[in-house]
């Protein structure tokens, strides 16, 4: 019995943090355990039965496994258990969620024992999470005329499993718990630092804001029992940032209930809310848990007499509070008339948070439970041979006559199943489409497997054309914490189809790169659909959504994804870049622009930003579709020329055999099916057969964007204003400054070029600055370190091949070895350069830090607080954000250059080959 001695040893380490019991989801436990219940005289019976009952993983872990066939045993007769009737067995059956379970139930329900199948039959009539398998037997019974099978599957043509569920209450007390102010990142919800133990949801929920916030959100429940609490972002938007199903799991585990009482830690139904709304990313995380997210517009923007905007001497909007939604305020949903009150006074209307589709997720507890149902459902009908009864709200369809399609409505029509027949839908239009591109990254990729499990999924969608498993966000740092999670995550998701950046056996070398990248490159379809478990899934092919662990692994189980069709905001760009202008200052410019033309308001956010930039390669494009997570944007779609595009597909050929020649295919030839298609893709445009993704002439935005490039004169960089007196103005993104801004003095400690905006020319920029500077001033000398990481190995090959990686390593003072990975983060850093291994690196945050109170100017993405860098006593950290000849200058130099020495410095580099094109 030595795994219980272990596991009661787990026990008392964990007694000493304030945890309870980790849940179990290994069989061999499990099976001690059940061997201790047998005993009657064990001494650690009692322990093993709560164990057992209360603590065991469902879905398909080897542990549901042999508690199903336990609980099957005392059902049969084969076992006793005083403590467990055959009653009580059939309920924590009723609680595994599919898989193992399911099994035992239809054993039971189609046997020869006609009590115990009318039993499983009702149990079974509840379920939803039945996959090929167990609808086949159900299916043969019924054939062969078994009356119990005809019962279920009568029962799951009425969805009798959804129909059956109390309603929800026409009334719902909350009471208020501001979490900050300004924008809310998932980072402070469920920091990047503690990626390591978000499958531990107990230990992770830890990490949640602050010890002193916990303490206070569980005050006011004790003051409030009777009441959910509501998390906000006062004067900002809720779960911006990353896309994190801990963040809501987290913010479900202090603030929601229990999902079932025999699974421990998982909880549902979180109300959440902001001022500015919630970010459609997390916003669709709580809908996977059943919860309620509140576009609560409590402070506007004010008006003089005239109905103008009164602008205070910055040229900001000034903001006037509406109503109060102080910590402790005490409001009432009201879920039928759709509205929020306080007291009897009606504050707005929360409609759009109370859709029919979002209220039949809060019934059934999450989103999945209705994903499925339907499924079940429709295969139910098919069988029987009748109509399938309305039952859920049928899907909203809007069709515009005489008006075009964007970019982004023609992918949804091409990809949408179960909508009317010929019908052309437009943006506000509820829409399941097939998913052609899953990704999952490795922070979130243990969560990711847990879905899966839940959901009792074991084998990748046959709909999905090609997913990764990534292994970037761990890749700085091969710590005991990435060495006891990550090999088991790339066997899981290599057994369950996926290409994965480690091979389980180890016949090929690790790849660390980046998600993003790899996506981008094994996308070969510019109508495709992507799916990938981080925020910064935005490909410059396609459209892809950034997704929480949950939806991906939705994706990866069934092919397919639910959603509205979003609008649309179309950017164009006019004028002529300056020639020491790189494309990052584009994309910064692009968001500043925007704001000043529509008066502060984000026209990108929630939407889908189309942006025009056909002259650029998808490697290139990327870094404006990457930063559109910042924009605050659903997701985007870059429209691209047809030369460019089949030029990026053939780079996207070439690269996924490179992935091929290293051994990353699997048995399905996943890898080659998708140099099949890109094959097949170019020559339909060739050809004429299928053109490039356009939009109509006549397509409806909701806003029209044109960037002028002729007002661009300086490099563009974007400021955490981490000093500004407005707290919700703080850490945004959306303060963008020029260089004079900075007057040459602002000091800085460290530069860091790499992330998923960085493409190779960008190190190529790197090795020319530093050639440039040194036939300058005679040497090249750093003031302040800079941390250089590629984005993939491709990359630095193709450097290598080119001569480019020779003159970086001439410059470097460090560069990573695969063969002597780092063990330790780095808490130090000397003012040299260092070549990183290629993946996330500083930009995650959660293995290499920048030194605490360190201001620092990088490429990548991320400027939220203890991000990149933590704050010091008498020191915030700041994360600046520019391009890449401003970074590597500014560590040169250690401080942010002029933009004299900045043109100098950049003198006869090409920095990038983007110009405005007319697509009309």
């Amino acid at each position: 019995m030595n795994l219980y001695t272990d596991y009661l040893n787990e026990i008392e380490e964990r007694k000493e943090q304030g945890l309870h019991p980790k849940p179990i989801d290994g069989a061999e436990l499990l099976t001690e355990i059940i061997a201790q219940i047998k005993d009657v005289d064990h001494k650690h019976r009692e322990d093993s039965l709560k164990l057992f009952i209360y603590n065991t993983l469902p879905g398909t872990t080897s542990a549901a496994g042999v508690k199903a066939e336990f609980l099957k045993e005392i059902i049969s007769g084969e076992s006793e258990v005083a403590e467990i009737s055959v009653d009580f067995a059939f309920e924590l059956l009723s609680h595994m969620k599919g898989g193992p379970s399911m099994k035992v139930l239809l054993d039971l329900a189609l046997g020869d024992d006609e009590e115990n199948a009318k039993k499983a039959a009702e149990v079974l009539k509840t379920q939803v999470f039945l996959y090929e398998a167990d609808t086949e037997r159900l299916k043969d019974a019924f054939e062969n005329g078994n009356p119990i099978a005809k019962d279920i599957l009568e029962s799951y043509a009425k969805a009798e499993f959804f129909t059956e569920l109390p309603e929800v209450p026409e009334e719902i007390k909350i009471v208020t718990y501001i979490a900050g102010e300004g924008d809310i990142s998932t980072d402070l919800l469920s920091p990047g630092n503690q990626a390591h133990s978000r499958s531990d949801r107990e230990l992770h929920g830890k990490c949640m804001i602050t010890p002193e916030a916990q303490e206070e959100i569980r005050a006011l429940q004790a003051q409030h029992p009777d009441k959910s609490v509501m998390l906000i972002a006062e004067k900002g938007t809720m779960g911006v940032g990353s896309s994190r199903m801990s963040g809501v799991n987290n913010v479900a585990l202090w603030t929601g209930k229990q999902a079932s009482p025999y699974v421990p830690f998982v909880n549902i139904a979180p109300i959440v809310g902001g001022t500015n709304g919630i970010s459609p990313i997390f916003l669709t995380t709580v809908d996977v848990t059943g919860g309620i997210g509140i576009d609560l517009k409590n402070w506007t923007k004010k008006l003089d007499e005239n109905g103008n905007v009164v602008r205070n001497e910055k040229d900001e909007p000034v903001l006037e509070e509406v109503y109060s939604v102080a910590t402790g305020t005490v409001l009432t949903i009201n879920t039928k008339e759709k509205k929020l009150y306080k007291g009897d006074q009606e504050l707005i209307d929360i409609s759009k948070a109370l859709t029919p589709q979002k209220m039949e997720f809060i019934r059934a507890g999450g989103s999945y439970a209705i994903v499925f149902g339907k499924k079940i459902q429709t295969f139910a009908a098919k069988t029987l041979g009748i109509e399938a009864p309305v039952v859920f709200a049928p899907a909203k369809e809007v069709s515009v006559e005489g008006q075009g399609l964007t970019a982004v409505e023609k992918i949804f029509n091409k990809n949408a199943v179960g909508v009317t027949p010929g019908k052309v839908l437009h943006a506000g239009s509820d829409v399941r489409v097939e998913v052609n591109i899953v990704g999952s990254q490795d922070t979130t990729g243990l969560m990711t497997a847990q879905e899966l499990e839940a959901m009792a999924a074991t084998v990748i969608s046959p709909i999905v054309d090609g997913a990764y498993q990534s292994g970037c966000h761990t890749a700085s740092v091969w710590d005991k914490k990435a060495q006891a999670n990550i090999p088991k995550l790339m066997k899981f998701m290599n057994d369950f189809g996926l290409i994965t950046a480690r091979d389980p056996k180890g016949e090929y070398h690790s790849m660390t790169d980046v998600i993003h990248k790899v996506l981008n490159d094994i996308t070969i379809d510019e109508w495709a659909i992507i799916i990938g478990g981080d925020s910064h899934t935005r490909m410059s092919k396609g459209v892809a959504f950034g997704a929480d662990s949950g939806t991906v692994a939705l994706a990866l189980a069934t092919g397919e994804a639910s959603m509205p069709i979003p609008e649309s905001v179309k950017v164009t760009f006019k004028g002529e870049m300056k020639e020491h202008m790189d494309f990052r200052d584009v994309v910064h410019a692009t968001q500043a622009q925007m704001l000043k033309q529509f008066g502060g308001e984000n026209v990108f956010q929630g939407r889908i930003i189309e942006v025009h930039i056909g002259t650029l390669l998808a490697d290139q494009a990327f870094t404006f579709t990457d930063w559109t997570a910042e924009m605050k944007a659903k997701a985007s779609i870059c429209i691209s020329q047809e030369d460019t595009l089949i030029q990026s597909l053939e780079i996207a050929k070439s690269r996924i055999q490179i992935m091929i020649e290293k051994g990353m295919d699997n048995h399905n030839q996943v890898l080659q099916g998708l140099i099949d298609k890109a094959n097949k893709r170019i020559e339909e445009i060739k050809s004429g057969e299928k053109p490039i993704l356009m939009p109509d002439a006549n397509a409806n935005y909701y806003a029209e964007v044109v960037i002028d490039l002729d007002i661009i004169d300086e490099p563009m960089i974007a400021d955490p204003d981490v000093n500004n007196e407005d707290v919700s103005k703080r850490y945004t993104h959306d303060t963008i400054r020029d260089l004079t801004y900075y007057g040459g003095e602002k000091k800085v400690d460290l530069g860091f070029v790499g992330s998923c905006m960085v493409h190779k020319d960008d190190l190529k920029i790197v090795s020319q600055m530093l050639k440039n500077l040194e036939k300058q001033q005679g040497e090249v000398k750093f003031k302040a370190p800079l941390v250089v990481a590629a984005p993939t190995y491709n990359i630095i090959e193709e450097l290598k091949a080119e001569g480019d990686w020779e003159l970086l390593q001439k410059y470097s003072g460090f560069e990573f070895s695969d063969l002597l990975p780092k063990s330790n983060a780095r808490t130090e850093y000397e003012n040299i350069m260092y070549l990183e291994r290629p993946g996330c690196n500083l930009c995650m945050g959660n293995q290499e830090k920048a030194e605490k109170g360190d201001t620092v100017m990088a490429t990548s993405t991320r400027l939220f607080q203890g991000r990149v860098v933590e704050d010091r006593d008498g020191k915030k950290g700041e994360s600046l954000l520019a391009s890449t000849p401003v970074v590597v200058l500014s560590s040169i130099l250690g401080r942010i250059p002029n933009i004299e020495e900045y043109k100098t410095a950049v003198e006869g580099i090409k920095l990038t080959k983007f110009k405005p094109i007319s697509l009309n």
